[in-house]
Order: structure tokens, then sequence, then C-alpha cells
């Protein structure tokens, strides 16, 4: 990869790595953003209107940390890639399965598994940059932060 720049402190090998792990973590953010959205328009049933409506939240957070990553990228001299091939060319998760409508507990539970992989993808990345850019590892680190929540919500309402 071409970079167009390489910001201080860091040399262009690890800035190449970094922006790699980075580029994952935007392609599964944007996905999630996807799958949080689709949950939403199908989700039925009892407390439909509760989990209807927590989701979109989470969906303008995840968003906004997509955003955050590929400015990281663009910062560290990186083009970051939006478009949706990219999701499945970066695609080292497994895919979210359950389509059409379908009830809230059943919603819930095959968001609670994706979650389980989105945070373990972001907890690997954080392990990798914290010996690569601090500054990006801790980006994620907050990212990882809102994903707990978010799960935790969705556990809670299984409860």
């Amino acid at each position: 990869m071409t970079l167009a720049f390489i910001v201080p402190g860091l040399d262009e090998a690890t800035s190449e790595k970094a922006i790699a792990i980075l580029q994952n973590r935007l392609s599964q953010e944007q996905e999630a953003a996807l799958v949080l959205k689709h949950a939403h328009w199908n989700v039925t049933g009892p407390n439909f209107i509760a989990v209807h409506e927590m989701l979109d939240p989470q969906v303008e957070v995840v968003l906004a940390q997509a955003d955050e990553t590929a400015e990281r990228i663009a910062t560290l001299g990186g083009t970051p890639d939006g478009r949706a091939d990219a999701i499945t060319r970066n695609r080292t998760w497994k895919p979210f399965d359950l389509e059409g409508r379908a009830g809230t507990e059943a919603y819930l539970q095959a968001l609670i598994e994706y979650y389980d992989a989105f945070i373990a993808d972001d907890r690997k990345a954080i392990a990798e940059l914290d010996e690569l850019d601090v500054i990006s590892s801790n980006i994620i680190q907050d990212h990882v932060q809102e994903l707990e929540k978010f799960q935790w919500f969705m556990r809670s309402h299984l409860a």
C-alpha cells in the first residue's frame, strides 16, 4: 500500500500494519450497523417496541465508530475503504445468519452471538495495536466499552 504520509513517531511498516488492522475493524463496524438495522426492521413479537427502539441508537453509535476508525486510517496516511465489497473482502468473522422476520428473543440471541465475535475481534485488534500504535488501540478500546454495554442491554432483556 502507498501511504500519503507517515505520522510522527511511526515508521511506514508499523503504519501499514496498524492500517490493515483498522481496516478490518472498519469493515466489521460497517457490517454491524447493517446487521443492527436489519434486526430493527425485522424483529417481531413480545417486547417488539422496546427492542426496535433499543437498536437504532446502537446503529448510530456503531456508524460513529466506523467514522472514527476511517478517520484514524486517513490520519495514519492510509485510504479507508468503505465500499460494500470491502466488508466481504475483509471479513474474518462469521456472517450474521438470521434472515427475515423473527421474534425478539431470536434476534436478541443472534445479536448477542454476533457481539461475542465482534467484541472478541476488537479485543484481539487492541492487543495487536498496543504493540504498534497506542492511539489506534485507545480508539478501539473506547469502541469495545460501548459494544459491551449494548450487549449487556440485550442480555438483560433476555434475563
